[in-house]
């Protein structure tokens, strides 16, 4: 009796260590990765608070300092956030162009502007208004944030692709994107103070402004210092076992290609062509439509459909899942970072829609809680997938382009679900009505069903998609 216990003791022993292994050995390879690629992440947090924290202010900035009603103020951040999806697509491929290092630098360089013109606008002119010249300042700022996130991101990626091995792939691809969270949570704790200091003058949201201005020049020396060729020559080399040698014989011959040369080689291998791709990408409008109710459905639910502490603090049950991506993203990583992408894909999606239907059982603090730790991991297994998924199947110096289009599907989300989203609202969880006379367990039913045909199509397609892949997905 005591050989078995001793035995089986042994064996929960292996399986612990096992398990600890999995989990510790993707960041072990990753802590071990080159300089550049911690160039990226370090450029991308700091990136992600800049971001996330001007978009936060963007509807009361118009409001109080370009004078624009409701309507219009919300329009203004909807022309910021699909222009961004929007330019990805057109400005993806700059990155295949000129590289890595250029791309981060001429992107950075245009949200430096842009971020400018939007900081300094309400303190040239006193002419504020619709399209007036508080405006239109406002709007050039815009065009600038656009212009050079449509590089930045794909850009980003593309480095995660080339400064990555078969090892550490998995995990940077999910570091990229939990970082990306970290910076949705951090300006929540970065932003109220500086605000309330200056917001006696009136100058409180210009003055967080300002403070990621300086974030964005941070981020500039960041690329500039880190990201040297030579760097960015190391890398890739670690990464692709080939010699510098030819790493540069290889960058010299893309540079003396003829822009004729470019644009047919573009013009054969371009994504749209590619049918598997193009149905992998829009397939997952369904599940992605979860995303947009974060921001379009979920913070209206929780003041109208709830009351009590869900309904008295509702902006932390609408910020509970980017904290929570950036504490799980890596984990799930980490325990998955050998399974085969597409299967993941598969997997990760039905987990993040299946809690959909949790909401469908009526309001409660556990269906609230239930439906945001349950679609986050699921997000946590999918989403860094896909986007690692996109960048494998790229051609060889396509992967620009090819993230930039991979994005479009998510422009295509936000609009559509804009469309509908404000009658469900109306119709299920209308403004000033008893939460009990509402009807919010149907919305959240219809919104399941919507979120589910992502992983059913993904299941129906998989000996489709695995016969053009397969060489590139396991």
């Amino acid at each position: 009796m005591a050989d078995l216990n001793t035995t089986n003791s042994s064996t929960d022993e292996g399986v612990i260590q096992k398990t600890i292994r999995e989990v510790t050995q993707p960041f072990k390879d990753l802590f071990k990765a080159s300089r550049a690629l911690w160039g990226i992440n370090l450029s991308y947090l700091l990136e992600g608070i800049t971001y996330f924290g001007i978009v936060g202010y963007l509807v009361i900035y118009f409001n109080n300092y370009v004078k624009l009603n409701d309507i219009s103020a919300g329009q203004m951040v909807g022309i910021q956030t699909a222009g961004i999806t929007l330019a990805m697509l057109f400005l993806g491929a700059t990155v295949d162009w000129i590289g890595v290092r250029k791309s981060l630098l001429y992107a950075l360089g245009f949200m430096l502007i842009g971020r400018l013109f939007l900081t300094i606008g309400p303190n040239i002119t006193s002419n504020a208004g619709l399209w007036s010249s508080a405006h239109l300042i406002a709007m050039l700022g815009i065009l600038g944030i656009v212009l050079g996130y449509g590089i930045y991101q794909p850009a980003c990626y593309a480095a995660v692709k080339q400064f990555t091995t078969g090892k550490t792939s998995a995990m940077g691809y999910a570091m990229l994107y939990a970082l990306m969270n970290l910076g949705g949570f951090l300006p929540g704790i970065i932003g109220p103070p500086i605000r309330k200091a200056f917001d006696s003058n009136g100058q409180g949201i210009l003055a967080v402004f300002w403070v990621y201005i300086a974030l964005t020049v941070a981020g500039i020396i960041v690329i500039a210092v880190i990201l040297t060729k030579k760097t960015v020559e190391n890398a890739i080399h670690e990464s692709s076992n080939e010699t510098k040698e030819k790493i540069e014989a290889d960058t010299k011959a893309e540079a003396e290609k003829s822009a004729k040369e470019k644009i047919k080689f573009y013009l054969k291998n371009f994504p749209m062509k590619d049918y598997r791709f193009m149905f992998f990408i829009f397939i997952l409008i369904p599940v992605q439509t979860l995303f947009a109710h974060n921001w379009l459905t979920l913070p209206i639910y929780f003041s109208r459909a709830f009351t009590g502490v869900v309904q008295d603090n509702f902006e932390f049950f609408v910020n509970f899942n980017p904290i929570l991506i950036f504490i799980l993203t890596p984990m799930v990583a980490a325990l998955t970072a050998q399974k085969n992408a597409y299967k993941m894909m598969i997997i990760g999606t039905f987990v993040m829609a299946s809690p959909t239907f949790i909401l469908a059982t009526g309001p409660s603090l556990g269906a609230v809680f239930g439906y945001l730790i349950i679609m986050t991991i699921g997000e946590a297994m999918w989403q860094p997938r896909f986007l690692q998924w996109v960048a494998e199947i790229a051609p060889k110096g396509m992967t620009g382009i090819y993230m930039g289009i991979g994005q479009f599907p998510w422009f295509l989300t936000k609009v559509v679900t804009s469309l509908y989203s404000g009658w469900f609202l109306m119709t299920y969880c209308p403004e000033g009505a008893d939460p009990s006379q509402m009807n919010t367990e149907t919305m959240w039913l219809i919104y399941g069903f919507i979120a589910i045909i992502s992983p059913i199509g993904l299941v129906l397609a998989r000996n489709w998609m695995l016969k053009g892949f397969k060489h590139k997905a396991e």
